[in-house]
């Protein structure tokens, strides 16, 4: 470990020391903080949602760009917000908006092969995948997916900010060990991307359920049974795309999918592996959205 790295210190504490010290990635812009806000609140309305994205002109042209897709299949053309969420609902445009404005936060080097924009491609292609398992498997949870999916990894991002130095050697390391990327975190940093990415959704007064994805997506099984089921989909979704070398995929490539486990969460073998099937046509069809 870097002798800059404070090796005694408590990772609980490391991560909250850490979230204090970030800037960039510390705030979300504040639509999407209002947004998040009224879509958590069972009381809100498809108009207040309509009214909060209406001030931000950049981010309406970007939902009705990606509403507009081919992704979407949507009947003609969307010209309005209002008109989204009637089609679309509020959480699936709400999880757009957050997507349109977190893309700018993924800037810079973390590695050697790899930049913060192979994280973004990384995480939006985990989003698709875990919204297609859970569409599969547990429809509800379709939307609540997405978001979980595409904030999985946002703890990588709080390492690249204060440790960028031991960010990269653990990349290294990962890259010539073969060690598991959490593993070399926690040697070269004294933290993993777990622990620093629920402090972080929890700043962010993401749900509950986006925290424990955040903070065990590499670990499901850790979890009591009645937490696991979405924090699985994204597992899933993550070891797919990782092993599919989709974006940065340092972090779960030698990750094992296990029957016994999946099962016990209602994702059976055959419909893993139909989505691996269509993994490609899928991630295409949401190429270049975000």
């Amino acid at each position: 470990m870097s002798a800059a790295t404070p090796t005694a210190v408590d990772p609980a504490v490391l991560a909250a020391q850490a979230i204090a010290k970030v800037n960039t990635i510390a705030a979300l812009p504040e639509v999407t903080t209002q947004i998040i806000k009224i879509v958590n609140d069972p009381r809100s309305s498809a108009a207040q949602l309509n009214r909060v994205i209406a001030h931000d002109p950049s981010l309406v042209v970007r939902i009705l760009k990606t509403v507009n897709s081919s992704f979407y299949g949507l009947p003609g053309q969307i010209g309005s917000i209002e008109r989204a969420i009637v089609l679309l609902g509020m959480n699936a445009v709400k999880n757009i908006a957050v997507a349109a404005s977190l893309g700018d936060l993924f800037r810079g080097k973390l590695c050697d092969g790899y930049t913060a924009r192979d994280l973004w491609t990384h995480c939006i292609s985990v989003a698709m995948v875990a919204r297609q398992l859970a569409r599969e498997t547990n429809p509800n949870l379709a939307d609540e997916a997405f978001l979980a999916g595409m904030i999985h990894d946002v703890g990588i991002l709080v390492s690249l900010q204060v440790w960028p130095k031991q960010l990269s050697a653990s990349c290294d390391q990962s890259k010539k060990t073969g060690i598991d990327f959490i593993l070399a975190e926690r040697e070269q940093i004294g933290v993993d991307h777990q622990m620093l990415g629920n402090a972080l959704a929890e700043k962010w007064k993401f749900p509950r359920s986006c925290q424990l994805v955040a903070g065990h997506h590499h670990q499901p099984a850790q979890l009591a049974d009645n937490s696991r089921l979405l924090v699985s989909l994204v597992f899933t979704a993550d070891t797919l795309c990782c092993q599919a070398n989709r974006g940065f995929n340092l972090t779960a490539v030698n990750q094992k999918l296990e029957d016994g486990q999946l099962e016990a969460v209602s994702l059976k073998t055959s419909t893993i592996d139909q989505v691996r099937g269509n993994l490609p046509k899928l991630l295409e069809s949401a190429s270049g959205l975000f």
